[in-house]
C-alpha cells in the first residue's frame, strides 16, 4: 500500500493530485506546518530532510515531486505521462523548472530566512521573490496558450504540479485572474472530479467559499 505524507496547500498537493487521478489505492497523512509536524522525530524517520511530499512504497521512500510524479505515472497511471521520448523529456524539463525555479521564487516570499540571516534584507527578498514568482506565472500562462492541457491534448502529471502555483499566486494576492490562459486551464482542472476531491480534502484556496 502506498502512503503519501503531505501538507495541505504545500507543493505536495501535486503528488496528492496525481495519486488521486491515478486511481491507485493509497493512505495519506497530512502534516501541519503550523505545528512543525514535518520536523518531528517520527516524520524525520520517513524523510530526514523534513520536507514534503514523501511517498512510502514497499521498497522504501521516494521524495521530491518530480520523482514521485514520474513514479506514479510509471507504476499506476501511464496515461499521465507521454510515451513519446521527446514529449516525456519536455514533461520532465517542465517539472524540473517548477522545482528549481518557480518554487524557490515563492520560497523567497514565504521563507526568506532560508536565504539570509540578516532580517534587514527579508523585505527585499520578499519583493524580489514576488516579482520573480509573478513572472513565472506569466511564463506558465504563455506555455499553456490555447492548449487544453500544458503538454497539449494529453492531461499529465505536469498539470497536477502546475496547479500548485496558481493557488499560491491567489493566496498572496497576485492578479492571477488576469492570466487568461492559466485561469481557463485552472477552471478545466477544477472540473475534474479527482482534482476537486483533493482540493476539498486539503481545504485549498481554490475551492474555498
Amino acid at each position: 500500500m502506498l502512503k503519501l505524507y503531505y501538507a495541505p496547500g504545500a507543493c505536495s498537493t501535486a503528488s496528492h493530485l496525481a495519486l488521486e487521478e491515478s486511481g491507485a489505492k493509497f493512505d495519506s497523512q497530512p502534516l501541519a506546518f503550523a505545528k512543525n509536524e514535518q520536523k518531528t522525530p517520527e516524520y524525520l524517520k520517513v524523510n530526514p530532510r523534513g520536507r514534503v511530499p514523501a511517498l512510502v512504497i514497499d521498497e522504501g521512500t521516494i521524495v521530491e515531486n518530480t520523482a514521485i510524479l514520474d513514479f506514479i505515472a510509471a507504476t499506476h497511471a501511464p496515461q499521465l505521462m507521454p510515451k513519446d521520448p521527446v514529449q516525456r523529456a519536455r514533461a520532465i524539463s517542465l517539472m524540473a523548472w517548477f522545482s528549481n525555479n518557480v518554487h524557490p521564487s515563492f520560497t523567497h516570499i514565504s521563507r526568506p530566512e532560508r536565504f539570509a540571516t540578516d532580517t534587514k534584507v527579508f523585505d527585499h527578498l520578499k519583493e524580489v521573490g514576488r516579482s520573480n514568482f509573478h513572472n513565472c506565472l506569466k511564463e506558465i500562462d504563455g506555455i499553456i496558450g490555447d492548449k487544453p492541457w500544458i503538454l497539449g491534448d494529453q492531461f499529465s502529471v505536469v498539470d497536477c504540479y502546475a496547479l500548485v502555483f496558481y493557488g499560491w499566486g491567489k493566496r498572496i494576492g497576485l492578479p492571477v485572474e488576469e492570466l487568461k490562459h492559466y485561469t481557463a486551464w485552472k477552471d478545466r482542472m477544477l472540473a475534474r472530479p479527482a482534482v476537486r476531491r483533493v482540493l476539498e480534502r486539503e481545504q485549498n484556496v481554490l475551492v474555498a467559499a
